[in-house]
């Protein structure tokens, strides 16, 4: 299990080149995530000298592939892609630079131990079949439901590309005021646009589900149990959020946020036989062939192409600030200083705040915020090969061959809401989930290079588990143990012959999230996703659009503006918020 070899591994041997060294630079980028690779890629394509400092031995965050297995190629954390924003794949032009999207056959398979099972995402034809296995009231309502979404795509793309209209502070130039209060006219013109286009039905409609429950806006569309265990389990993805909580609801937009593939043919693009008048685009979860490490590896190209200095095994200690408050680089573990013009942490805002900036630069009241965001997650991530296909019950087959379940996403104990409240509840209680809800997904099932012929590569995206359990600790090997059996055990009841089937695996709790990954409390969204902690409150009110207190100190990672998930958009608007500092001060 300790064998390991890195897949995505650049430039770096422990201690500072003679490059990083000799030279200041007009950006350093602490962290090698995808947002921070983005935001480096920008700057250098508009002439910049950058260079991005990585902690680990290889790049990537939470997007990357490690074989820990020998033969076994996991997507060790992130493992689907979804949400990339179109623009990034076309400017990056990252199928150029090898990115290989693969497409499941199905989106989505529920198996349910009664010896039913929901197939999703084959056709308009095929999925209102299945829906009415369940109710023929329901497989009507689907189509609407998402037509439904749909109609807010417009104000999520616009709101999701654009840095935020924040407030200037104290110290801004006569100049500077009414610059910003020009671009700030500008984005609220064009917000209200968007927003005036939805009609006042369509407006009251948005606010209803973003203030609503999830609970509440699945029961209010539909009534099969499946149906709603299903889509309500979009709305809890790598959080500590019970589907009953307000606000809960804006996560289930996800579905219509962006899209997959710049050239818009990987999109669900459909005018259905049910409402012929309505086009309706879906996103499709997409595997990528070599694993995640491969979309990481496509931008580290295109920054590489650009002129980025890309550095492995170099962590920082601390963000170098002047007496003046303004950031001039940052010192490595190793003692070295890298000099810079401007410095974007792509670490959580905790990680960049409470330990990398030295505090006494920093507002009391700033410092408090940061301290006091809900940093809390429930996920595991379990990573596993196994020698054979899982072969579920509820869908017979008489041969071992791939079929459409085995490339959709997998939704293990999704039976019914109440099964995800109920183990969200043992969490609220200090305990991992007596019985856990699983995504599970099978990439090798769409991509041969990631495993052994004939064998096959399992994640287990898991909830619930607390940080700190009160029953035990996630650094006993025996109590980690149990964890994983459970959740084979369970699989097991879906699948008889999984928990055999198994060759090994790695598991990743929240605190090994936090510190193999960087992820402060272990969550995957450098923060909480709740709708006290988007737009203009992320990271905290006051300091939406990438700025800190520190002058010259950007924020480009997912803890900042629209968010998390691998969608690139923090990075991407970090580098537009710097370029136009750089372009202000040097007019």
């Amino acid at each position: 299990m300790m064998w390991r070899r890195s897949l995505t591994t650049f430039s770096g041997n422990g201690g500072a080149t003679a490059a990083l060294r000799h030279k200041k630079w007009d950006a350093v980028v602490i962290g090698g995530g995808h947002n921070g690779l983005i935001s480096a890629a920008y700057l250098a394509r508009a002439g910049l000298s950058v260079a991005v400092l990585e902690r680990r031995h290889l790049i990537g965050g939470a997007a990357v592939t490690e074989e820990l297995i020998p033969g076994f190629k996991f997507s060790r954390c992130s493992y689907l892609l979804s949400l990339l924003r179109p623009q990034i794949l076309r400017e990056l032009e990252l199928k150029r630079h090898g990115l290989k999207l693969l497409k499941p056959m199905a989106s989505s398979f529920t198996p349910s131990l009664d010896g039913r099972y929901m197939l999703l995402g084959q056709s308009d034809g095929q999925d209102h079949s299945e829906i009415s296995k369940f109710s023929k009231r329901d497989a009507d309502a689907y189509f609407r439901y998402e037509a439904h979404l749909q109609k807010f795509s417009k104000v999520l793309d616009f709101v999701l590309d654009s840095p935020t209209p924040e407030i200037l502070h104290e110290g801004a130039s006569t100049v500077d005021l009414l610059r910003h209060k020009l671009q700030r006219s500008k984005f609220w013109a064009q917000c209200l646009g968007h927003t005036l286009s939805l009609g006042q039905k369509g407006m009251v409609d948005l606010m209803e589900l973003l203030l609503s429950p999830t609970s509440k806006v699945l029961d209010k569309w539909f009534e099969s149990n499946l149906l709603k265990g299903t889509l309500a389990g979009d709305a809890i993805i790598g959080s500590m959020m019970n589907i009953n909580t307000p606000g809960s609801g804006y996560v289930l937009l996800h579905h219509v946020m962006g899209e997959t593939d710049g050239d818009r043919n990987i999109w669900s693009c459909r005018t259905h036989w049910f409402l012929p008048n309505i086009n309706i685009k879906l996103i499709v979860n997409m595997h990528v062939e070599g694993g995640m490490g491969a979309v990481s590896l496509a931008i580290c190209k295109a920054a590489k192409e650009a002129g980025v200095h890309i550095e492995t095994d170099t962590e920082v200690l601390k963000v170098m600030v002047e007496d003046s408050g303004r950031a001039n680089g940052v010192l490595l573990a190793d003692g070295t200083e890298v000099h810079s013009s401007v410095v974007l942490s792509n670490a959580t805002p905790y990680k960049t705040f409470m330990e990398l900036v030295p505090q006494e630069f920093l507002p009391v009241e700033f410092l408090c915020a940061i301290k006091h965001s809900d940093y809390s997650s429930g996920t595991t991530k379990i990573n596993v090969a196994v020698d054979k296909l899982p072969q579920f019950h509820c869908l017979k087959t008489n041969h071992a061959e791939v079929g459409p379940q085995h490339t959709a996403t997998v939704h293990i104990g999704f039976e019914s809401m109440e099964n995800i409240i109920s183990a969200c509840q043992d969490a609220y209680n200090g305990i991992p989930s007596q019985r856990p809800v699983m995504e599970m997904t099978i990439p090798s099932s769409l991509d041969n290079t990631i495993s052994p012929p004939g064998k096959h590569v399992i994640s287990l995206f898991t909830q619930y588990t607390p940080y700190k359990p009160s029953n035990g600790s996630w650094d006993n090997a025996a109590y980690r143990e149990s964890f994983a059996q459970r959740c084979f055990n369970l699989i097991e009841e879906y699948a008889p012959g999984f928990c055999s089937s198994v060759i090994g695996y790695d598991m990743l709790t929240p605190p090994d999230l936090e510190r193999e990954i960087g992820l402060t409390g272990g969550n995957i969204f450098h923060g909480a996703m709740g709708l006290d902690s988007l737009f203009l409150m992320r990271p905290i009110k006051g300091w939406s659009n990438h700025k800190t207190p520190i002058q010259d100190l950007y924020l480009c990672g997912s803890g900042s503006h629209p968010g998390g998930g691998v969608m690139g958009a923090p990075g991407r608007n970090a580098a537009c918020v710097v370029l136009q500092e750089f372009k202000n001060r040097y007019q």
